[in-house]
């Protein structure tokens, strides 16, 4: 038989899904599972979306412009410009997700065998897309103990070789909920100055800063408008994660020219998403204050039962809807798995993404999880009186 591809298997599983078979298990076994492993919000859709779904009358469902269709960047390019990114709807490229906008920026911007650092723990999913590229990730730490804030620039500049082309960053941060302050962003500006990297921004929780804190996009620095990278997403926006809708934001002409070719050989954008995502910026600013406020109450239900519970500890995030935990215990992938298997707390249990998946560097993240805070208050709680007797269970029965 022939034998598939090395790539194949270098290619990650996702810890965010990798235990749905348990999980959709436990249900046929009749059990409750309240779901923390993914970032699939509860959050009703804003109506506009859904209604602009409704009030399509094409006679043919046509293919789009390679780069997306004009009328939703040009409006687009008047939303990003209120936040002050000063961008033309020639500086957007719309994307199948924020997935294959990271994808493409990868495969534009870097060689094969080129380096990008990227601080661990991050979003799972940059490993396989950078095994899809034939790139290396070199990752640099940041640690609970410091709130998962930004590593220094002199480890930075310890991990720098002359195969190294990028940086990425995720702000607010996926799995940690760090938001990156104007000043730490300001030493990454100067740095990718100092050694001409390009820096890729993963801004897809923008939305979501919590305790009055700013965000603040590399866009909105001076002098570093050729080096920046641009990712956008209206999944967690808009709690239209279904919508795989997405779009690649750059002012460098030489990045823009070459992604679109990748982008012709995908052909388009979906038709429909791109209708709902036009449709999605007429939402009123008082959607998301709502919804920021329910995820603020959500983050501090979750974070502070967390650390209630004997041997958790967790930091409280300043952006996103995530919570990385530590658990006592020795492999949260066993414990998530037993979780999901053996155990129920009135029929019920917990569904959470081991962390070790989020990490780069072997061995990692072995005793954490990430948790997503994006279901109902009453679930949540009912969530936490899960775990915390499932790791009373667990550990009493030494199965670690």
């Amino acid at each position: 038989m022939p034998k598939i591809s090395q790539k194949g298997y270098d290619m990650p599983a996702s810890p965010i899904r990798k235990l749905t078979p348990y999980a959709e298990s436990a249900k046929q076994k009749g059990k409750k599972v309240y779901h923390l492993n993914i970032g699939q919000p509860d959050i009703e859709t804003p109506k506009g979306m859904i209604d602009a779904i409704k009030s399509i009358n094409f006679k043919v469902w046509a293919y789009t412009p390679s780069e997306g269709i004009l009328s939703y960047r040009n409006k687009l390019a008047q939303h990003y410009n209120r936040i002050n990114y000063n961008i033309t709807p020639n500086d957007i490229l719309v994307t199948n997700g924020a997935s294959e906008a990271i994808t493409i920026a990868m495969q534009t911007c870097l060689n094969s065998g080129d380096e990008i650092i990227i601080p661990e723990p991050f979003y799972a999913n940059y490993s396989g897309f950078a095994c899809m590229a034939n790139i290396v990730v070199k990752p640099l730490l940041s640690v609970m103990n410091d709130n998962f804030a930004l590593p220094s620039i002199a480890e930075f500049e310890k991990v720098i070789t002359d195969k190294t082309k990028a940086i990425f960053i995720c702000n607010p941060n996926n799995p940690t909920g760090y938001l990156y302050s104007k000043e730490e962003l300001e030493s990454l500006r100067d740095l990718c100055l100092k050694y001409d990297l390009f820096l890729f921004s993963d801004e897809a929780y923008r939305e979501f800063c919590y305790d009055d804190r700013e965000f603040i996009s590399p866009l909105n620095l001076s002098g570093f408008d050729d080096n920046v990278v641009i990712i956008d997403s209206v999944s967690k926006r808009y709690s239209a994660c279904g919508a795989r809708l997405g779009c690649l934001i750059t002012k460098n002409k030489a990045i823009y020219k070459a992604a679109l070719k990748f982008a012709q050989a995908r052909l388009s954008a979906p038709l429909v998403a791109q209708i709902a995502g036009e449709a999605a910026l007429d939402t009123p600013d008082s959607y998301f204050i709502e919804v920021k406020k329910e995820y603020t109450q959500r983050r501090d239900l979750l974070a502070n039962g967390l650390n209630k519970i004997p041997g958790v500890r967790c930091s409280v995030p300043g952006g996103a809807f995530y919570i990385l935990a530590e658990l006592p215990v020795n492999d949260t992938e066993k414990f998530c798995q037993w979780m999901l298997e053996e155990f129920d707390y009135n029929n019920e249990t917990v569904m959470m993404a081991p962390a070790s998946g989020f990490y780069s560097t072997p061995g990692m993240g072995k005793n954490e999880v990430r948790l997503a805070y994006v279901i109902n208050q009453d679930d949540l709680k009912k969530a936490l009186i899960c775990l915390e007797n499932g790791l009373i269970a667990y550990n009493s029965s030494a199965r670690d």
